[in-house]
């Protein structure tokens, strides 16, 4: 009976097996998870370290926020559907159905709009540009000097001058273009539609401007500087526009050509000459660019850096070509501080208007802006009349 074997004895070996062997495979197991999450850390480890190095930057809210504005104004340019206009919130998106039809264009496509407008040939590189939200601007100048009096320590000061202080109203006007493209073309997803309807607008608005700013009569658009009242210099006073002759109809003056420019330059103020530039067309400054002093130095000196302009006799030169061509009796040269002397005013927003109909099969894109300009200080402002008197 003490060398019998128990029924079953080999049963709690096995157990003991197979519990080790459960074991070391849940190791074996831990280990490998372990090595692939370091790998995969390793892995990701890297890939920020290239990011970091490129400067590429982050994926952030900002991206989620624009592609709406992208897609919902693609959407109405292409194919007129503004449900994503209107859903977008007016905080967010900056566009809001105008209240006479169409849509504000977003800040993005209105500021590549006004930076085509800022670096184009008008008068907006010179003169002071003002951004309102009212209908008109209304501005105070100063056209009397300011008194002053000396006074000893026993003795009262003099009375002092008091300037006189008039009111200029700057009016807005609503400038319009319709640019137009075939539905084929807007429906071609390789076309950037938003670039071409952008550079369209922009070259549109960009002559009209250049044109108001120098020549408008008044009438439902700005009045140019060439259409402010203008007299002698003597004769100006604070009201009107100094000129100085050239002593030649229609021409500079023979054997002296150069000498009206210098007359024009110092008759104005020092403190606006400080900071003055010369305004004529591409024309005028053809037959000025070959005028010399008296030692053969010429008296245009070109720029010899990428968005400098040129000088004539020191003062920057503002190429307009809608200043008038050499004439007898012409304005062709303006010479002046033109951020004191002219002021241009506009609206910020831009609206636009699809229209499919008016000019089947094309879709005509009406835009809108509202800006208007005018004189604030003719004593900042003189011009050369090609005249004998």
């Amino acid at each position: 009976m003490d060398d019998a074997t128990p029924a079953g004895g080999g049963q709690p070996q096995d157990v003991k097996g197979a519990i080790l062997g459960f074991v070391n495979e849940l190791k074996d197991f831990r280990a490998n998870i372990q090595k692939q999450l370091q790998s995969q850390e390793e892995r990701m480890t890297m890939l920020d370290r290239k990011t970091a190095l490129r400067g590429r930057a982050p994926l952030s809210t900002d991206a989620a926020v624009e592609a709406p504005h992208q897609k919902a104004i693609g959407a109405y340019i292409r194919s007129g559907d503004d449900n994503g206009l209107r859903g977008l919130g007016t905080e967010i998106k900056g566009m809001t159905v105008a209240s006479d039809g169409g849509f504000l264009l977003n800040p993005q496509l209105t500021d590549r709009i006004q930076g085509a407008l800022a670096i184009g040939a008008s008068l907006r590189q010179v003169a002071n540009v003002v951004a309102i939200e009212a209908s008109r601007l209304e501005l105070l100048v100063e056209t009397g000097e300011i008194g002053s009096a000396w006074a000893g320590e026993s003795t009262a000061p003099a009375d002092a001058a008091t300037p006189r202080v008039d009111k200029v109203t700057i009016d807005l006007y609503e400038l319009s273009a319709m640019p137009k493209a075939s539905q084929r073309l807007l429906d071609d997803a390789a076309f950037d539609v938003e670039e071409w309807l952008a550079a369209k607008i922009a070259d549109r608005f960009a002559r009209a401007e250049a044109n108001a700013f120098v020549q408008g009569d008044g009438v439902d658009k700005p009045r140019g500087f060439l259409k402010h009242p203008i007299g002698t210099v003597a004769t100006a006073g604070t009201t009107k526009i100094g000129y100085i002759p050239t002593g030649t109809d229609g021409d500079f003056k023979a054997g002296a050509p150069a000498d009206a420019l210098v007359d024009l330059v110092y008759s104005l103020a020092a403190n606006y000459r400080q900071v003055a530039s010369f305004v004529m067309n591409s024309k005028t400054a053809g037959a000025v660019r070959k005028m010399k002093d008296a030692d053969g130095r010429f008296l245009w000196t070109d720029s010899m850096q990428k968005g400098e302009p040129s000088r004539l006799m020191g003062y920057p030169v503002l190429i307009a070509e809608d200043m008038p061509d050499i004439a007898a009796g012409s304005y062709s040269i303006a010479f002046g501080d033109f951020t004191s002397g002219y002021t241009i005013v506009e609206r910020p927003d831009l609206r636009i208007l699809r229209d499919p109909f008016s000019a089947k099969p094309h879709v005509l894109f009406y835009a809108s802006k509202r800006v208007g300009g005018g004189v604030t200080d003719a004593r900042a402002i003189r011009l050369l009349k090609f005249s004998a008197t």
